[in-house]
């Protein structure tokens, strides 16, 4: 049984990912082996529980992945670990639009059954914290409040006043923090600044948030109430690439057994990291290696040529706007990635993999593989898309029904190639993103482990 904790609150901005890095980071302090998981499909917020744990951070998404992976993903990334601290995404109850629980942290806290701490910005009351309490730890019986953190207490009067109120709800409080600047991370257009681009500061800032933690919150509490969490009836996700479409999510063609399509050399996929392309999940790269394929990363600013070998490609989300200059002088590889997509080679790109194979990015060259030119805008476009495979690709036959999100605030024209990738479903109808030779290429952001096939797809076509 592996100890849990689900890090809730009323609403963003409360402080969730402060409290969730710094008891990452404070328990990993203190020997533990601590595993990482975000609710929802933010790919920042793991960064940052990476760095504080030394594990991947993870990502526990019901809309993409079924609520029937929700526990065995959990425990696949929970193997070995003594604890699991896993933060919530916006309000306790928010979820997909328009369908009920789906995808909230109260879903997945009930689907690992797992002890909440609601995390409360206190800076702006006083006794009406505890009526928030209240209605937070009734709305759902089935969701466990074992605990609030009072967050931005102004000064002793003010924690005091605070608890006083709280000791009629019943609602034990495990932690008071006050304001601390050195805890802040930086935000810009799409969230936080990842991991990658400030390496030494966010090293500083998780250091700074687990000594916060530690001297404002009651370890010992909150450790006896993660070990509360009771057993789950479920067993650790495994990465298999001949896995058989389920009736939960997705539904994906089903595709031959392993014994079959591992070929004897394993063809080489790229994967594109560093500093522009930092939005993966950990599953990807293990579906890919379990289909047969030898992954390698690379990094687009400074590589200056594809690895050796390369069969295939995956480019991923991340700021490329922010490196547009930096991308477009890497001439040679912008011509290595041209060269690979005439020869036919699988490439999968999402949202700035799709900027990066464009013709330009807010006038700097990029690849020049898709005939469509990108820029930022002023519009964010968020939300979670339910998608129908337009025509075959190297990750889905036509028909293929697949869940993904779109998170981005640059736009690209034409929005769509002469073959679609995408036929989205809601919020509103409509075609998108590119679908040409071994090219697929799409704003949407899918998650691979609920998509049964997909990776072994990709790595089939490789061949």
């Amino acid at each position: 049984m592996v100890a849990r904790l689900v890090i809730a609150a009323p609403s963003s901005g409360a402080g969730k990912t402060t409290v969730a890095t710094g008891l990452m980071a404070a328990f990993a302090g203190r020997g533990l082996a601590v595993s990482p998981h975000k609710v929802g499909p933010d790919y920042i917020d793991p960064g940052y529980h990476a760095l504080a744990t030394g594990r991947p951070g993870r990502n526990l998404d019901a809309y993409m992945c079924g609520t029937e992976r929700i526990a065995p993903l959990f425990l696949h990334g929970a193997r070995g670990c003594d604890l699991a601290v896993v933060e919530g995404v916006m309000g306790l109850y928010d979820g997909a639009a328009g369908q009920g629980e789906l995808a909230s942290t109260a879903q997945v806290a009930k689907l690992l059954r797992a002890p909440v701490v609601l995390v409360v910005d206190a800076s702006s009351q006083s006794r009406s914290v505890a009526a928030l309490v209240h209605g937070f730890a009734s709305w759902d019986p089935e969701v466990r409040l074992g605990g609030v953190i009072l967050n931005k207490v102004a000064t002793d009067r003010h924690e005091l006043l605070l608890r006083e109120a709280l000791e009629e709800s019943g609602v034990p409080v495990l932690g008071v923090l006050r304001r601390a600047p050195a805890v802040a991370t930086p935000s810009r257009h799409l969230g936080l600044v990842p991991v990658a681009e400030r390496q030494a500061q966010a090293v500083e800032a998780v250091a700074a948030q687990a000594e916060q933690v530690l001297a404002g919150c009651d370890m010992e509490a909150l450790l006896a109430l993660a070990r509360s969490a009771p057993p789950l009836d479920a067993e650790p996700w495994v990465a298999e690439a001949g896995e058989r479409p389920h009736a939960g999510g997705s539904v994906v063609p089903a595709v031959p057994g392993p014994a079959e399509r591992v070929p004897a050399t394993r063809p080489v996929v790229a994967v594109a990291g560093g500093a522009a392309f930092t939005f993966s999940y950990a599953e990807h790269a293990e579906l890919l290696t379990a289909a047969g394929a030898e992954v390698v990363t690379f990094d687009p600013l400074r590589d200056e040529a594809l690895p050796e070998g390369t069969r295939g490609l995956v480019i991923g989300g991340g700021f490329p706007e922010m490196y547009g200059e930096q991308l477009s002088a890497n001439e040679p590889l912008r011509k290595a990635v041209a060269e690979l997509a005439a020869s036919g080679a699988p490439i999968a790109a999402e949202c700035a993999g799709l900027l990066y194979l464009a013709r330009s990015l807010d006038g700097h060259p990029m690849c020049g593989v898709l005939d469509a030119d990108a820029r930022m805008s002023e519009r964010l476009t968020l939300g979670y898309r339910d998608a129908v495979a337009v025509n075959d690709s190297v990750l889905a036959a036509a028909g293929t029904r697949m869940r993904g999100h779109e998170f981005h605030r640059t736009v690209i024209e034409p929005g769509a190639g002469e073959r679609a990738a995408w036929g989205l479903r809601q919020p509103e109808r409509r075609v998108e993103g590119f679908v040409r030779g071994g090219v697929h290429a799409s704003y949407v952001h899918t998650h691979w482990a609920g998509a049964p096939g997909a990776a072994a797809r990709f790595v089939e076509h490789c061949g």
